[in-house]
């Protein structure tokens, strides 16, 4: 595979005849989410996978996700094997559309910043899913974090967390926190590094994610406009697990995705 890069046009003369169908598809598509949420998620959000098979609930959410992402032109494919619930599974940051990339595979309780939980629609609809909220920098909210991430893996679902703490850009990969690993140990799963990569024939697109400077919904608005891609979700081999050195931990999964990002074979 291809480590080139493309860079997505700046002149796209498509983008507006992109938005006329797309916009009124994802309106639809939301309200459907709402539905789901209300029939579905909502009473059933605590189902674990049994004997390897997905619950009504986790196939919903995986069905809702990779349908999401066909609206905004990007066809989610699997790389790998995710391992069976529960397992904490780590990978890298580069957009707020990384969270339903990976639901798109598997349906796990993500770790978010708490800003999201009070978004309208939205914080509500990543609640019905299980997302666990942290409000950054706060040292006592990331305990109380960690409690819950274990009890949730303790409970057979599946974790989902960033260790970079935060989106990176231009395809460079921030520093992994060490610290999020402990959840991991204490409740005895494996850890799975997932490496999220975005590609237009076969070569990797960098600047699909945030760009310097851009927010949410001007993100949101150019990944609806632009033209299509590949999202890759790559499933790799677990790290070992070692409680005397989560640091290693980190940095073995931050190694085995910087290589399947770049190609390489892991």
């Amino acid at each position: 595979m291809s480590t080139d890069t493309v860079p997505i046009p700046s002149r796209d003369l498509l983008r507006p005849l992109r938005y006329l169908w797309r916009v009124p598809l994802l309106l639809l598509h939301v309200l459907f989410g709402v539905l789901l949420c209300t029939l579905i998620l909502s009473w059933n959000r605590q189902a674990v996978m049994k004997n390897g098979r997905e619950p009504l609930a986790h196939r919903t959410i995986r069905w809702w996700s990779t349908v999401l992402l066909r609206i905004f032109g990007l066809r989610s494919v699997r790389m790998g094997k995710p391992l069976a619930d529960p397992v904490m599974f780590v990978a890298n940051h580069t957009s707020w559309i990384d969270i339903e990339l990976l639901h798109s595979q598997r349906a796990a309780c993500f770790v978010a910043k708490a800003e999201i939980a009070s978004w309208p629609l939205v914080g509500w609809l990543a609640a019905c899913g299980g997302t666990i909220f942290h409000r950054r920098g706060n040292n006592h909210s990331l305990a109380a974090v960690m409690q819950v991430m274990v009890d949730r893996l303790d409970g057979g679902r599946s974790v989902a967390v960033f260790p970079e703490g935060g989106t990176g850009h231009n395809g460079v990969m921030r520093v992994f926190h060490a610290r999020i690993f402990q959840a991991a140990l204490d409740a005895n799963v494996a850890v799975q590094p997932v490496a999220l990569r975005f590609t237009r024939h076969g070569q990797r697109v960098i600047d699909a994610g945030f760009r310097d400077g851009e927010n949410f919904m001007q993100n949101f608005l150019r990944l609806l406009g632009g033209p299509a891609l590949d999202a890759e979700v790559h499933f790799l081999e677990p790290v070992p697990a070692t409680p005397d050195a989560r640091r290693r931990m980190a940095e073995f999964s931050r190694e085995r995705i910087a290589a399947a990002l770049e190609g390489q074979a892991v």
